[in-house]
């Protein structure tokens, strides 16, 4: 038997297939759009069609904000179990974890003991420090959104931005131009300003090293270094920090089907 797991984001959505030795052998992504089971359900059917399986030749297990339209799903588990899994298949080591997605952001701290999460910590109720909250700046800014943290690293005066709010933050963006500041100081402005605001988070659940940063956000330079800053300490970022949830849920339908 192999195993799938299904990573349902507001705003992506992660497929990852392992074989029978808990390897990783093919992965998808897609935007989720508005129709989260059957982006799902498209995402699944390709996977199967390409590596010639049948539905009962795979456990799958569905994790994320929509983990609960999966009717194929043979199980659901939280998204914050499934990054845990996830960032130790990388990382054994991993004590903490900061994942930031497209409309929520988490931070997460495991047993040095067992590897299992005792606290976390997630901004889920404002789009600030997600990255939908960077779609809006890149928007607002007129800068593809993959390359706002290049952009932002070239700044010898980041903006200060002070919103947490998106809307209030877009207006201000709006304000910085009309003051004059450049486009490159306004970028590390925004990038800074959702590092700030998640290693606050993390900071209160006390992470610690090693910490690993996933989610689609992770793929951005700037937001990572400056984390590191506001941390105080080196944080590590596995090559594909989109599939960890996914991935973990995948390890956890093993697991339960032992």
């Amino acid at each position: 038997m192999k195993a799938v797991g299904l990573d349902i984001g507001s705003l992506a959505t992660k497929l990852v297939l392992l074989d029978e030795n808990k390897k990783m052998i093919d992965w998808k992504v897609n935007r989720s759009t508005y129709d989260f089971k059957r982006v799902g359900g498209d995402l699944f059917k390709d996977i199967l069609k390409e590596h010639n399986l049948s539905r009962s030749d795979v456990f799958v297990m569905s994790t994320g904000y929509g983990r609960n339209t999966v009717d194929f799903a043979n199980d659901r588990i939280t998204e914050i179990t499934a990054h845990a899994k996830g960032v130790q298949y990388f990382y054994p080591d991993a004590r903490s974890v900061i994942d930031i997605g497209g409309q929520d952001s988490k931070a997460i701290v495991m047993s040095s003991k067992t590897g299992n999460v005792i606290d976390f910590q997630m901004n889920d109720k404002c789009a600030a420090g997600t990255g939908r909250f960077l779609e809006v700046m890149s928007h607002a800014l007129e800068v593809p959104i993959n390359e706002i943290g290049t952009l932002a690293l070239k700044s010898n005066s980041p903006a200060s931005i002070s919103s947490t709010c998106t809307v209030f933050a877009e207006s201000e963006v709006i304000s910085l131009f009309a003051q004059g500041s450049s486009k490159i100081d306004i970028a590390a402005g925004i990038n800074k300003s959702i590092a700030r605001r998640v290693a606050g988070m993390a900071k209160r659940i006390g992470v610690e090293p090693l910490l690993v940063f996933c989610g689609g956000v992770a793929k951005n330079i700037a937001v990572k270094e400056y984390l590191e800053t506001e941390l105080g300490f080196e944080i590590v970022r596995p090559e594909y920090p989109q599939l960890t949830g996914a991935l973990g849920a995948a390890l956890i339908s093993f697991d339960n089907h032992k």
